[in-house]
């Protein structure tokens, strides 16, 4: 694997020394990519206007704005040489440290949800974290695509490693949990692809177990009981840490910290064969499902539609990924390459987490489902995300548009 990889990266740097080629027209177009992307678009759109509907704190137009936004990113960054960005490693670290750190700034930054400090107002309410998945990917596979495909010096992997931390320990300081988990998602997809070796992932994966627990165990000794007579902990957030024990025992605390999960697995197991219909939803109408145009809104989605509707869904993004990868194997060079997996390491990682989720098999970590749930920020990224995917397709070699 090592060997074509980096015959792919001894391509791109020897395209990247003349001036790119401008491709034709038509090679810019994978239509069964952007087929696909259309239908799970007006699917997510569909299902998110009935999860909306009575809900005076979600507003469907702003989505279709978001909708509208990211069609013209995605447009230029489609046409945008992506090799531009390849050895602009540093100024990409430095561009996700600087947006993840905005809400920090005194009179820009403020709190919402949970308590985390993860938006700034500017005319409206943005989440810089969201956008910096956008660099995070093309940071990671700048960072990666210097190795060639090799990456088997211990040193250079613990530097490597390292850099690529730098995003989730940067979020994890207003905190936001589930958009740095997002971070390493990427981040580990990029490290598989790139050429770590096997042995220092596994490594990577048991330090990573051993901090948990050391932090759950550092946690539990300085833990101090407030005049209420709750506890309250100091690295983690009481909520946070409410979420984790409830996925070990999903029956410990039905009606305080396991609500959430009881109320999703009673609207996905009440949607039966081909559920209710649209806007018939009772557990989200009736308020019993929180944020169920976010976080559950494949909740809505299993209630309205059913079974059929799940399925439905799924293989679209199944479709999606395939397409993907088939563009990933066509890629001029391993940054190119690093990209598009980078993007599918994130798209696969939310779609397992907000589904797993929602029916027990993974904690309640509040990341959303890609082009379904709300969010005109969250709808820009996805759609800057298609476009760079695009620029890898559109500016591949000959042997590329051979190899797809």
């Amino acid at each position: 694997m090592h060997k074509s990889q980096r015959a792919l990266g001894s391509r791109g740097s020897h395209r990247s020394q003349g001036r790119p080629e401008r491709p034709p027209l038509i090679a810019l177009v994978n239509w069964p990519f952007l087929l696909v992307i259309a239908l799970v678009v007006s699917y997510g759109l569909l299902v998110c206007w009935s999860a909306v509907q009575g809900d005076a704190d979600y507003s469907f137009n702003r989505q279709l704005a978001g909708v509208g936004a990211g069609l013209v990113i995605m447009t230029v960054l489609w046409r945008f040489d992506y090799r531009r960005l390849a050895n602009m490693t540093t100024a990409l670290l430095v561009i996700n440290i600087v947006l993840i750190l905005l809400p920090h700034v005194p009179g820009l930054g403020t709190t919402a949800g949970m308590g985390a400090r993860s938006w700034i107002k500017i005319g409206m309410q943005v989440q810089p974290g969201e956008f910096a998945k956008v660099t995070v990917v093309l940071f990671a596979a700048s960072l990666l695509a210097r190795y060639q495909g090799t990456l088997d010096d211990w040193r250079e992997y613990c530097k490597v490693l390292g850099l690529l931390l730098v995003p989730f320990a940067c979020i994890m300081t207003q905190p936001d949990l589930g958009t740095g988990l997002v971070y390493m998602a990427i981040s580990a997809v990029v490290l598989v692809m790139g050429g770590a070796k096997a042995r220092y992932l596994l490594l990577t994966v048991a330090a990573g177990v051993a901090a948990i627990a050391a932090v759950f165990a550092v946690d539990e000794l300085l833990k101090y009981q407030l005049p209420d007579g709750t506890w309250e902990y100091r690295l983690l957030m009481n909520y946070q840490r409410g979420r984790l024990l409830v996925f070990l025992n999903p029956e410990a605390d039905p009606s305080g910290d396991g609500y959430n999960l009881a109320q999703a697995k009673i609207a996905i197991g009440s949607g039966g064969l081909f559920g209710k219909g649209l806007l018939n939803a009772t557990q989200s109408t009736h308020g019993f499902l929180p944020e169920a145009p976010t976080d559950f809104i494949f909740c809505v989605l299993a209630e309205e539609l059913g079974f059929v509707g799940v399925v439905a869904l799924i293989a679209l993004y199944a479709a999606l990924i395939a397409i993907c990868l088939s563009i990933a194997r066509a890629a001029d060079d391993l940054f190119g390459m690093l990209i598009v997996m980078g993007v599918v390491g994130m798209w696969l990682f939310q779609i397992l987490e907000n589904i797993g989720m929602d029916v027990g098999l993974m904690p309640i970590t509040g990341i959303p489902l890609p082009f379904v749930s709300y969010g005109s920020s969250f709808m820009v990224v996805n759609f800057a995300l298609i476009g760079l995917i695009g620029s890898v397709w559109s500016h591949r070699s000959i042997q590329g548009r051979k190899a797809a």
